[in-house]
């Protein structure tokens, strides 16, 4: 994958099937961030996994603007790792 070029085919089963589309896309602002801003602001960030694992499973606010990002409950630690990996990896 070239960085800048995923396509929503190359997403995790999880943001396919799950609810993560109807707030989130690649490449532009929905309710929640792009996932391609996620990615650059986060890039180089040792901690950037632990934070979004935290942000998916409890949920979170402020960071992106004043709409509250729901926690994730029934999101597995699977499903979790391989959207954060994808997230992250976007800005390479």
């Amino acid at each position: 994958m070239v960085a800048g070029s995923a396509m929503a085919v190359d997403m995790p089963d999880v943001a396919k099937k799950g609810t993560c589309t109807a707030c989130h896309a690649i490449d532009k602002k929905v309710v929640g961030p792009a996932w391609m801003d996620v990615s650059k602001k986060y890039k180089g960030d040792a901690g950037a996994a632990a934070h979004l694992d935290g942000v998916i499973s409890k949920g979170g606010k402020g960071v992106w603007g004043s709409s509250p990002m729901p926690a994730m409950t029934k999101v597995s630690d699977a499903d979790r790792k391989a959207l954060i990996d994808f997230i992250l990896g976007l800005a390479k």
